[in-house]
């Protein structure tokens, strides 16, 4: 299939399929034709004796130097490998074509004066499978300029490309996907490297993830809730209806249909009358979680259909203005806030998972496991959640307060969007060993329970024989690294996702 770009909304779910699946792209003929007119302001402005940054007027410290008319082009080249600075492993393919997909869609907004030539150029490159190398650490989220000038450098036959699983210069990638090196006009430079496009990319996927992640974890939750055989009058409509706070509602309603049919909804089948707190208040704080990812999945999704160049082109005017939107401290801050909403719900899930061990709260054998102190059944399992526990904790510090001035301190404030990105994509990561752990927990007490699996809700039956199909009972003890990692990497594909379902 082909998402067009440059007139229609573009969400998330389409960056993803371009990024995931290998879709293409198209450029709307609507928007080509506001391409072209943005293109002739540029170069109608770029004769006019105007100085206007990065057109006529250099970048950065430089700012105010008028250029040569008769350099034009060519800084715009040296504007783009100066810039290359990024260092570190490369992001893997995936990533690349995500970046390459939000950076189209910013330029088919029409704002940033681009050539056309370029804009097909880019695209071109999409659709061919040639995918830039780009480093991972340099942005400091004043536009994504090291990482963007990496992915610009191929598009005139330099920098490195990943293309059919091999590395190759620039020059010998285009050669061999039948392209041709583009030329770069005024303005081109800096059109293709003056965006957020790596931080929009990178928070798309982590968001995208995040929210399969978060339906995951109410199925764990849910056959928790049938292993504990614990109380839901939490969840009562009429309950979380009476004070509605963010996405409590909404979680109370996946986590009685993912319960629906169990014989935990009979009055009178809770074992105790009130459970711990980390039970009792999962609609609340996974709700505040699911409204934070949804507040940081909006605000990207403003990013990938705006143009956000400076200076921005506007066509009707005839006129292009500097601004300030290059800079992304909703984006980052929302982000931020997504650490911290997860983090909270990781310190429940520990609990939750160290709650099953005890005996005098379960009712079930002391480390769920039947053969008593000669075995240690999950006993071990604790560390690992504690050391989980503590490398969320530290990746939940905001990272959107950590700048310093650069460029003779012209550039004195930066929101660190790239990196705030990332740090909740290694949170996450961590956070889906937690979930792999709490759904082996629960299911090992289901098993201890004997509950008669037609009893069960149908949510919560369906994640146990998903589980059950990857990982058997633990009786006589076993190494359990390879199974927690087993069932973080169906949590990662999505098996235990019952929106998906």
């Amino acid at each position: 299939m082909t998402i067009e770009v440059g007139e229609q909304w573009v969400g998330i779910d389409d960056l993803v399929r371009v990024a995931r699946r290998g879709e293409s792209v198209l450029l709307a003929s609507g928007a080509r034709a506001r391409v072209a007119a943005a293109r002739d302001v540029v170069m109608r402005l770029s004769t006019s004796g105007l100085p206007i940054y990065g057109l006529n007027s250099a970048l950065g410290a430089n700012t105010g130097a008028v250029l040569p008319e008769g350099d034009l082009e060519d800084y715009q080249r040296r504007a783009v490998r100066a810039r290359a600075v990024a260092v570190g492993p490369a992001y893997e393919r995936s990533s690349v074509r995500a970046m390459q997909f939000a950076r189209i869609a910013g330029l088919a907004r029409g704002g940033s004066g681009v050539s056309p030539d370029v804009l097909d150029a880019c695209i071109a490159l999409l659709n061919h499978q040639v995918h830039p190398v780009v480093p991972r650490f340099g942005s400091i989220g004043v536009a994504d300029l090291p990482q963007l000038s990496h992915l610009a450098l191929p598009l005139f036959g330099e920098g490195e490309v990943e293309l059919g699983g091999e590395v190759l210069s620039g020059r010998v990638a285009l050669e061999r996907a039948g392209l041709k090196p583009v030329k770069l006009g005024a303005k081109d430079g800096l059109a293709l490297i003056s965006s957020n496009a790596a931080t929009t990319a990178r928070a798309a996927l982590v968001l995208h993830d995040a929210t399969a992640a978060l339906n995951a974890w109410l199925a764990a939750v849910a056959l928790g809730y049938e292993g504990f055989r614990a109380n839901l009058s939490p969840l009562h409509p009429s309950a979380v209806a009476a004070r509605p706070a963010t996405g409590q509602i909404e979680v109370a309603n996946q986590l009685r249909a993912l319960l629906k049919g169990s014989a935990l909804l009979t009055p009178g089948s809770a074992r105790r009358v009130q459970d711990p707190v980390s039970m009792r208040v999962v609609a609340q704080v996974h709700g505040a979680a699911q409204g934070m990812v949804d507040a940081a999945r909006a605000q990207v999704e403003v990013e990938l259909n705006s143009a956000a160049d400076s200076p921005l082109v506007l066509p009707d005017d005839g006129v292009m203005l500097s601004n300030g939107n290059f800079h992304v401290p909703a984006l980052a801050l929302a982000l931020d806030a997504c650490a911290i909403a997860l983090a909270q719900a990781s310190s429940m899930s520990v609990a939750r998972c160290q709650r099953f061990m005890s005996p005098a709260l379960t009712g079930l054998p002391l480390q769920l496991t039947r053969h008593g102190p000669a075995h240690s059944g999950f006993a071990t399992v604790q560390k690992t959640l504690t050391a989980l526990w503590a490398e969320i904790r530290l990746r939940a510090n905001p990272g959107s307060l950590d700048y310093m001035p650069v460029s003779e301190a012209l550039e004195d404030h930066a929101c660190m969007a790239l990196g705030v990105a990332e740090k909740l994509g290694e949170l996450l990561e961590r956070v889906r060993y937690l979930i792999a752990i709490e759904l082996l927990i629960s299911a090992q007490a289901v098993d201890l329970r004997d509950i008669e699996k037609t009893t069960m809700g149908e949510g919560a039956r369906q994640a146990y024989e998903q589980l059950r199909g990857l990982v058997p009972v633990l009786d006589e003890d076993r190494s359990l690294g390879p199974d927690i990692d087993r069932v973080e990497r169906a949590v990662a594909a999505g098996l235990f996702n019952p929106k998906a379902a």
